[in-house]
Order: C-alpha cells, then sequence, then structure tokens
C-alpha cells in the first residue's frame, strides 16, 4: 500500500503539471503568433489605442487615465499582500505539528517528510513568483502614472504604451502564478485533487483565454498627435515584445 501511494504522487503530479505548463506555452505561442485569438492579446490592442486616446485630450482625459492606473495600481497591490500573506501562511503551518499528524489521516497519497517538503517549497515558490510579478505590475504602473502626469510633455505615445502593456502582463503572469498554485495547493490533501484541478483548470483556462472578437481598427490619429509619436514603434510589435522579453526586461 506505501509503494502504491507513492506511485500516485509520482504519477499524477508530474502529469498535472505537464498538463498545465504545456496549455501555457501553447498560450504563449499563441499570443506570440497569432495574439487577436486570445484574450490577452486583444485586451493588449485596446490598451494601445486607449493609451492614444488618452494622451490626445487635456486634462479631462490625464484625470481619467491617472484613475485607471491607479485602479490597477491598487488590484496589483491588494494580490501581492495577499500571496504575501498567503506564503507566510503556509511557512507557519508546516511549522506546526500537528498538520503532520492531519496529512497522516486525511491524504491518500505518499506522506513522508521529503514528499511533504516538496509540496510545500512548490507552494511557496508559485506564491512568492505571483508576489514579485504584481510588485513588478505596479512598478509599470507607476511609471506610466508618472509619464502620464507630466505637464507639457513632448514624450512619445510609445513609452506610455510600453508602460501600460508590460504592467498589464505581469499583472497576467501574477495571476497564472496564482493558478498554478491553486492546483498544487489541493496537492496537499493528495495527488488525485490535484490532478483533477490540473484538468479542470486547463479546460477552463482554454475557455477563457480565447477570443473571437475581431480587433477593432481604431481610426489614425490627427496629424498634431503624430508629432507625439516620433520613435514609435510598429503596434504589432508592442503587444507581443513585453511577452516574449517579459524575464530580460523584469530589472
Amino acid at each position: 500500500m506505501r509503494l502504491e501511494k507513492q506511485y500516485l504522487d509520482l504519477i499524477l503530479v508530474p502529469t498535472g503539471l505537464i498538463f498545465m505548463f504545456g496549455y501555457h506555452l501553447y498560450l504563449l505561442y499563441k499570443i506570440l503568433r497569432y495574439p487577436h485569438t486570445t484574450v490577452i492579446g486583444y485586451e493588449n490592442h485596446n490598451k494601445l489605442a486607449w493609451v492614444e486616446r488618452m494622451l490626445q485630450g487635456g486634462t479631462t482625459n490625464t484625470a481619467i487615465a491617472l484613475q485607471v492606473i491607479s485602479s490597477n495600481i491598487s488590484a496589483s497591490t491588494y494580490l501581492a499582500s495577499l500571496s504575501i500573506t498567503l506564503s507566510s501562511l503556509i511557512g507557519t503551518w508546516v511549522g506546526n505539528s500537528s498538520s503532520k499528524v492531519f496529512m497522516e489521516a486525511v491524504i491518500y497519497g505518499d506522506t513522508s517528510p521529503s514528499t511533504s517538503s516538496i509540496k510545500f517549497i512548490t507552494l511557496l515558490s508559485f506564491f512568492l513568483m505571483a508576489f514579485t510579478s504584481f510588485v513588478q505590475s505596479v512598478r509599470y504602473f507607476l511609471h506610466a502614472n508618472y509619464l502620464l502626469s507630466m505637464p507639457d510633455s513632448d514624450i512619445p505615445v510609445s513609452y506610455v504604451q510600453r508602460s501600460v502593456i508590460r504592467g498589464s502582463n505581469f499583472w497576467s503572469l501574477g495571476l497564472r502564478a496564482l493558478y498554478f498554485a491553486t492546483s498544487l495547493l489541493l496537492w496537499i490533501f493528495g495527488p488525485i485533487p490535484m490532478f483533477a484541478c490540473s484538468l479542470c483548470m486547463v479546460v477552463a483556462l482554454n475557455i477563457l483565454d480565447s477570443n473571437s472578437t475581431p480587433l477593432h481598427k481604431y481610426p489614425p490619429l490627427s496629424k498634431g498627435q503624430k508629432k507625439r509619436q516620433s520613435g514609435q514603434q510598429n503596434s504589432e510589435i508592442l503587444f507581443t515584445e513585453p511577452m516574449s522579453t517579459l524575464s530580460l526586461n523584469a530589472c
């Protein structure tokens, strides 16, 4: 019976993680090659146009833009706090001797000390990854906030677009880390719940991440506004480049 429980963890847990990682690699491929088929690409396309329109107007548009950015900063800060709090709770639970008695009584799977350590370390790693991603998201949104609030500025639109898109991409990365952490959290109760959660999450995310709405072709900027875009990169590069160079630009 002991060997059977060990085999459950060795087979079901890696299989569930392979499903999760495989789906996200496929999603990354779609974002880089066919962004219009994904919700992330669709949202980034609209955010690029949103930044252009916000910079077209006067102080009224600037105030609206700052409110929107502040809402994103608040959401990222909240999730970052939640991630680090859950990490602390997990660390406290690991040190609690009564949790070991609970696991041995409830879990149908390997309850050896080495496997339990792997469970908590892996779960803690994803929560810390989510915390780091949300902190980076706040960083880029704050930078966009500074650029938007600069009076009488001739800053190219692409500077603000780049900060907004990278902040959004780090937000998405933090959410993905929480999705992985949710699946690994069920591993505490055994490999079977973890595997079932991984399959259900892949199916749900495949539906939620797909986009069938065609990209709206926004009208071009006026000649006066085009002067602000000197040195601006192509829009198609902007909503794929941050995802492909995410790790390189984190610092």
